[in-house]
């Protein structure tokens, strides 16, 4: 079901009676989600990300815009009338239900030509169960399940009405590491069998980047940019999607182009020819170093980290926005940690750089010197 938002906007009135304005959570969002696809909604807290995830499933109406399931406008439509499951992030489980009756509720509440009979209503359960595998635990109760299970029983319920759409509000965050990874990855794997069209909200960008097909970065009510993971990772419009995508983070340099040159603190470490001086914000991803005894870039050692087959040099530079500097080399590199300093060459297409001003992405062809 492709599902289509055409200027979205979400308006709360401000409850802070020293401030005049309205709250503006969502504004003018316009984007059409493909049909069958999982896209990830992103960004920090209070960016308008779960309002516009209610907002599709109705339990908040827009102040303005409409929203269309395939030809269809549900802008007015009840949210038990839309055909979405919905999994919230504290599963909202009922304790005193068994995992089976957690996911027959959603069937037994169904009316008219809808209504289903109870051996209908028991295999799509069953179904339901076993493909997020939980059907061994059929007859146990939420307190006796793990945090991981309790998320695949609320997906399951969620998933037993069939809907045209699957809304995900953050449902991996009271999880600890190990079963997020599981959890995220059943996820994808459930989506792509079931082909069901899915919005997945999340804060957690490796989260988002590692399921979905295509994300939207959301930034206080407003979409700053929308693409496949890699191509907004690779390519971001602005600082701020720079700063949100990556981990380790984007290291962030103040700059300034002088002549046809970058220069960061007293070193020229690229050639923008074609931009005119000015004030910068540089941006350098943590693999776009290279270390080496003639780089441009001078740093000063602070430690380093030993992740495998990667090594992770912490340094710092007083040109930097962040308090330290994070480079990602390979592990066969020899780094003395006792040195004062490193020296680095640059890889262009790892290098950003964007208006001091706007924060806006200035595009440019860059050569590293």
């Amino acid at each position: 079901m492709k599902v289509e938002l055409r200027n979205l906007t979400k308006i709360f009135p401000n409850r802070n009676k020293k401030v005049k304005e309205d709250v503006v959570a969502v504004n003018d969002f316009t984007f059409t989600i493909p049909d069958g696809k999982l896209v990830g909604l992103l960004g920090p807290s209070g960016c308008g990300k779960s309002t516009t995830l209610y907002m599709i499933s109705g339990l908040q109406q827009p102040t303005s815009g409409q929203i269309f399931f395939g030809e269809e406008d549900v802008t007015d439509l009840s949210p038990e009338n839309r055909g979405v499951g919905l999994v919230f992030q504290n599963y909202a489980l009922y304790p005193h239900m068994t995992v089976k009756q957690n996911i027959l509720f959603p069937l037994q509440n169904l009316k008219g030509a809808d209504k289903l009979s109870k051996q209908d209503m028991l295999e799509r359960a069953y179904q339901a169960a076993k493909l997020v595998q939980i059907d061994e635990l059929m007859d146990r109760k939420p307190s006796e399940l793990s945090g991981g299970q309790q998320q695949r029983v609320a997906i399951a319920r969620a998933l037993v009405k069939m809907p045209k759409v699957l809304l995900l509000d953050e449902p991996l965050s009271n999880l600890d590491a190990r079963l997020r990874l599981q959890t995220r990855e059943e996820i994808r794997r459930i989506q792509r069998e079931t082909k069901i069209t899915t919005v997945f909200v999340t804060h957690d960008q490796e989260e988002a980047m590692s399921i979905s097909d295509m994300i939207i970065v959301m930034k206080k009510g407003v979409v700053q940019q929308i693409g496949k993971p890699q191509d907004v990772y690779e390519d971001p419009l602005n600082l701020f999607v720079a700063k949100f995508l990556g981990t380790p983070p984007i290291n962030v340099f103040e700059g300034r182009i002088v002549g046809g040159r970058l220069f960061i603190g007293d070193d020229a470490v690229m050639e923008y020819t074609d931009v005119p001086d000015q004030e910068v914000f540089v941006g350098i991803r943590p693999e776009g170093f290279i270390l080496t005894e003639n780089g441009a870039l001078n740093c000063k050692m602070s430690g380093i980290d030993v992740m495998g087959r990667d090594v992770s040099i912490v340094t710092t530079n007083t040109a930097s926005v962040n308090p330290v500097v994070r480079s990602i080399i390979d592990a066969d590199n020899n780094v003395d940690a006792e040195s004062d300093g490193v020296r680095y060459s640059l890889k262009p297409g790892k290098v950003y750089i964007f208006n001091k001003e706007t924060e806006e992405r200035i595009y440019a062809k860059g050569r590293a010197l």
